[in-house]
C-alpha cells in the first residue's frame, strides 16, 4: 500500500499474490474494496467478520483490521453489537466530496507539473494501461481512483494528498452505488491526457483537463440513480 511518510494515505492498487496460504494485507483490502465496489457487497448484505473471512480465505484478525480501514475512509459503517455494513451516501454528502475533491485536486495538479520524475509518469502510465484493460471488461473504478491518488502523491504535498486520500474512496463508492455507464467513470482516456500535460510541465493545460474530468465525472453521478442490490459482474 502506497504512504507518505507521514500522514498515511490509504490507497488500493492491485498486489500480487504470495503463497504464505493467506493474502497479504494491502492485498485483502484491495480485494474487500473490490468485491464492495462491484456490488458482491452492497449496502443490503449481511455479513460479519467469520463470513468474510471465509469468503476471502482470511484471517479474522485481518478482516477486522481492513474493516477498520474502511471505516476510517467511511466505507463501512462499525458499531458497536451490530454487524458491520457498507455505508450508501446520499446525493448531498456526494456533492460535498465532489466540490472538496475540486478545490483539493486542482492545486495537487498545478504542483504536479513541477519537475516531474521518470519513475513517476512511468508508474502512472502503466496504471493508466492497467485502467484500459480492466475497462475492456467492466468498470475499473479502484483503479481509476488509484490514478488520482497516485498524482496526488507526485505532487509532493502531504496534507492535501492525505485529504484527497479521504476523498477518493468515498466518490469510489458513490460510483458504484449509482447507475453510472462505463464513460462515466473517470475514464483512463482522460487519465492519460491529464499524465500528458503533467509531463510537458503544460499547468494551464493540466488544470483545464482536470477541471474538465471532474465535471465529467460530476455530472455524472449527481445525474444517474442507485443501482438495485444485484451483483455487478467483476471488472
Amino acid at each position: 500500500m502506497n504512504s507518505f511518510a507521514s500522514p498515511q494515505i490509504f490507497t488500493a492498487l492491485p498486489f500480487s499474490r504470495t503463497d504464505t496460504g493467506k493474502p497479504p494485507a494491502d492485498d485483502l483490502y484491495s480485494r474487500i474494496f473490490d468485491a464492495i465496489l462491484e456490488q458482491r457487497i452492497h449496502a443490503a448484505s449481511r455479513f460479519t467478520e467469520e463470513s468474510l473471512a471465509q469468503m476471502f480465505s482470511a484471517r479474522r484478525s485481518d478482516i477486522r483490521g481492513v474493516l477498520t480501514q474502511l471505516s476510517h475512509q467511511q466505507i463501512i459503517i462499525l458499531r458497536t453489537h451490530h454487524r458491520p455494513r457498507v455505508a450508501a451516501p446520499d446525493a448531498e454528502q456526494t456533492r460535498q466530496t465532489l466540490h472538496a475533491r475540486r478545490l483539493t485536486e486542482i492545486m495537487l495538479a498545478r504542483l504536479a507539473c513541477q519537475q516531474p520524475r521518470p519513475q513517476d509518469l512511468k508508474r502512472l502510465r502503466a496504471l493508466i494501461n492497467s485502467e484500459r484493460q480492466c475497462t475492456a471488461r467492466g468498470p475499473a473504478i479502484r483503479l481509476s481512483g488509484e490514478f488520482h491518488l497516485q498524482l496526488a502523491e507526485m505532487a509532493g504535498n502531504a496534507p492535501l494528498a492525505h485529504f484527497l486520500g479521504t476523498l477518493v474512496p468515498l466518490t469510489s463508492l458513490a460510483i458504484a452505488q449509482f447507475d453510472t455507464q462505463a464513460e462515466g467513470y473517470c475514464a483512463w482516456q482522460e487519465h492519460e491526457g491529464i499524465l500528458n500535460a503533467v509531463e510537458y510541465g503544460d499547468v494551464a493545460m493540466v488544470v483545464t483537463l482536470m477541471t474538465r474530468h471532474l465535471d465529467h465525472l460530476e455530472e455524472t453521478l449527481l445525474n444517474s440513480e442507485p443501482v438495485s442490490s444485484r451483483n455487478r459482474v467483476a471488472g
